[in-house]
């Protein structure tokens, strides 16, 4: 894989936040996403993008693990599941051009309803026998298109009450199992081949420095500074994308 100088320089700074998304520094994973999406083709991030999430998911259950609450997991994966046939299903037919319109649009969509929880936090209602269902099939559709399932989740825990290391746990084993749930799907798209495993392999050191920092600024920093720089940065991307 040839790229220039400045976007090896970018690529390094997207695989770090990959792994600093993956500590609980939540809003940071789209715009991850969205920094890919400017170095190569729309569709080819979303596969280059994977192993690297498979990456950080790894140190992120290694450490978190023992939080996760499982019962949230079976109510909602075999709906994530459904929605990953769909995007697989919608990926394979798209042009370049809607991809990155399809992504734009969901990276637009998703800061959206970032800022929506943002203003609903402490009024989270009851929900219906509907909700783990829709969440789930649009989660696992926007994460097999985009990678970008993270504020759905958000979502769909907040609404569960979860406290904080049972959120960052549950979160953890959920997308550790969805996104190697996703490999093959991918593989088969041609998404992830020899090429951009071999970038993946180049990148990976960075991820897991990425984790590990993550770790450190979750406890010094801030989350919120960390979510307006995602957002904003998000922001300007996703219409990069569409523009």
């Amino acid at each position: 894989m040839l790229i220039e100088s400045w976007e090896w320089v970018l690529a390094f700074v997207a695989a770090l936040i990959v792994g600093i998304s993956k500590s609980g520094i939540s809003g940071l994973g789209v715009l991850a996403v969205v920094l890919f999406a400017q170095i190569m083709p729309a569709k080819q991030a979303t596969g280059l993008v994977l192993p690297l999430l498979c990456i950080g998911d790894i140190v992120a259950v290694a450490k978190y693990r023992q939080h996760a609450k499982w019962q949230h997991l079976w109510r909602l994966f075999p709906w994530t599941a459904a929605g990953v046939l769909v995007g697989y299903f919608a990926l394979d037919r798209v042009s370049e051009r809607q991809a990155r319109l399809l992504i734009g649009v969901i990276v637009l969509s998703l800061v959206t309803l970032h800022l929506l929880r943002r203003r609903m936090a402490g009024h989270e209602t009851e929900h219906g026998s509907w909700f783990a269902p829709t969440i789930g099939v649009l989660a696992g559709f926007t994460t097999l298109v985009a990678n970008a399932a993270g504020p759905l989740m958000t979502v769909y825990m907040l609404a569960r009450r979860l406290p904080k290391m049972d959120f960052v746990g549950t979160g953890a084993v959920f997308f550790l199992l969805l996104n190697f749930f996703k490999v093959p799907f991918m593989v088969h798209l041609g998404l992830i081949n020899q090429s951009s495993f071999s970038f993946n392999l180049m990148l990976a050191p960075i991820v897991v420095a990425g984790a590990f920092l993550g770790q450190k600024l979750v406890a010094s920093i801030d989350q919120r500074t960390f979510e307006n720089l995602a957002l904003v940065l998000s922001t300007a991307a996703g219409l990069k994308l569409l523009f």
